[in-house]
């Protein structure tokens, strides 16, 4: 009896030898298209689809495998309907290699219109991928090169397939669902249907395994969102060092969502995602020097991330051999920078898109929780309109720190309290109160935290103050002006705290919990 493989590739990696093999074993090839002109190229013989089917390829190509001679011959169960496939003179097609029109990468290239994408979007592959895979107890479905070698390894051998086939049946089911998923998502970005659908599938796809997740004996991956664009931490290239962790990948995030929040030159050094230091200044050097001045003891094991390409001189400011950094990060490193971190072949050195201050994350946050997902829009552009509601108004200094400490706020983890230092030229955290249950208890981790006078500094709450005490505390570290989002059912008592102290305070209106 003839023995059928099917093969239809987009992405012809290891095709060649693969088909070589199925020959080799006795297999007749059908192929369509491409597929078979490469592998008669390679002087294997190929029967086209069309040929087998008995049907040409129509509409452009549309149609070619969409016909009972191709699907009977995957779906069929071999011995309920083998009486049946004899009458219609299907034969069973034994080995289905398929993967898809490359989608994805046509809509990340630049300038392709709708049209030209939605003719990436593929039926016929994904169709006999699902067919073959819902068959395999009878049928091999192979959708990635790298399983060419095992798959005809085991064939060779004859080895028992069954769990091999129900593995590769798993991995073709993820592969449809995740190209589906990227197909959804342009769908709905390029028409502006509602991001938080009634129904949702998260088309991801690996990037990379990591070391571990939070914890050694907690396995972890990196998964990237469909076509990833934007601030998206799957765009970010390492250059050296060991591979990232989970909590590396974690710390990036929280850096990314304050260093670019400013525009001057700035640098933000994170622990477990928040900022241990924060500032901006006229280069880099400086921020850096200014970053580490706001917790030097927290710095240490932590992660370092500027807003702008990094050269020699602010690498050479590091002093790597006296600190130890478990990243560094930036759009860009120069040729000396390059060399100076050659030598910490440990430190892990990550590439950021030059872009990145300028674009926003794609898709929703979404966070997992035991059974579920929870998902809501990134906590970023959302309008605020400083509002003066104490008797003095913020000088112009103090404006100017309130607004570095509001930024920086947002990337701080909930109940968060900053203190800013204005400097002539830039402003640089003082003190952080992150995560903690009460908000006085914030503000009072942020003042303990000080590595510098806090008279005269700003302080940023990222939600309203339930009572006068925070405002008190603050007041008594000789905070000199606050802003906060205001809104609870205690401001005028807040208010009156704020004047009788001295300190101008501003209500943005706007929260920015980050649990």
């Amino acid at each position: 009896m003839t023995r059928y493989a099917l093969l239809s590739v987009s992405d012809k990696t290891g095709l060649v030898p693969f088909a070589r093999a199925l020959v080799d074993l006795g297999f007749t090839l059908l192929s369509t298209g491409g597929t078979g002109r490469t592998l008669e190229q390679a002087g294997l013989p190929v029967t086209p689809v069309s040929e087998h089917t008995g049907a040409p390829e129509i509409m452009n190509g549309r149609v070619k495998t969409l016909h009972p001679r191709i699907h009977g011959g995957i779906l069929g169960d071999r011995e309920r309907h083998a009486e049946e496939a004899r009458e219609q003179g299907i034969p069973w097609i034994e080995l289905v290699a398929v993967n898809l029109y490359p989608f994805e990468s046509t809509v990340a290239r630049e300038g392709v219109t709708t049209a030209q994408v939605v003719e990436q979007i593929d039926i016929g592959g994904p169709t006999m991928v699902r067919a073959a895979a819902k068959n395999h107890a009878h049928v091999t479905v192979v959708v990635d090169p790298s399983d060419y070698d095992r798959v005809a390894q085991a064939l060779t051998s004859s080895q028992e397939l069954p769990p091999l086939r129900q593995e590769l049946a798993v991995k073709a089911f993820r592969h449809t669902a995740r190209y589906d998923g990227a197909i959804s998502a342009w769908l709905a970005q390029s028409t502006g249907a509602e991001p938080l659908a009634s129904e949702l599938g998260l088309g991801l796809s690996r990037v990379q395994p990591l070391r571990y997740g939070e914890n050694p004996h907690q396995r972890a991956a990196f998964y990237a969102d469909p076509s990833p664009a934007g601030r998206s931490l799957a765009r970010a290239r390492q250059i050296q060092g060991k591979p990232l962790s989970f909590n590396n990948l974690n710390d990036l995030d929280g850096a990314l969502r304050t260093v670019f929040e400013v525009e001057q030159p700035a640098c933000a050094i994170i622990k477990h995602t928040n900022p241990a230091g924060f500032a901006t200044a006229p280069d880099l050097s400086t921020a850096f020097e200014r970053a580490l001045q706001g917790d030097p003891v927290s710095a240490f094991g932590g992660i370092v991330v500027f807003n702008r390409p990094v050269d020699g001189a602010t690498i050479r400011t590091l002093k790597l051999s006296k600190t130890f950094f478990e990243v560094v990060a930036a759009p860009g490193f120069d040729a000396l920078a390059l060399e100076r971190l050659a030598p910490r072949e440990n430190l892990r050195v990550v590439e950021l898109p030059e872009d990145w201050a300028s674009s926003h994350p794609p898709g929703v946050d979404a966070r997992r929780v035991q059974g579920g997902w929870l998902l809501q829009d990134w906590d970023v552009g959302a309008p605020f309109e400083l509002r003066v509601v104490t008797e003095r108004s913020p000088t112009a200094d103090e404006a100017r720190a309130l607004d570095f400490a509001w930024r920086a706020c947002r990337g701080v983890k909930s109940n968060a309290i900053v203190l800013g230092l204005a400097l002539t030229d830039g402003a640089r955290l003082n003190g952080v109160g992150a995560g903690q249950m009460s908000r006085v208890d914030a503000v009072q981790l942020a003042v303990s935290k000080a590595t510098a006078s806090t008279a005269g500094n700003v302080l940023a709450s990222d939600a309203f103050f339930p009572f006068a005490d925070g405002l008190k505390v603050a007041a008594e570290a000789g905070v000199s002006a606050v802003i906060q989002p205001g809104g609870s059912v205690r401001d005028a008592e807040v208010i009156a705290a704020a004047n009788e102290a001295g300190i101008a305070m501003v209500f943005t209106g706007t929260r920015h919990f980050r649990h």
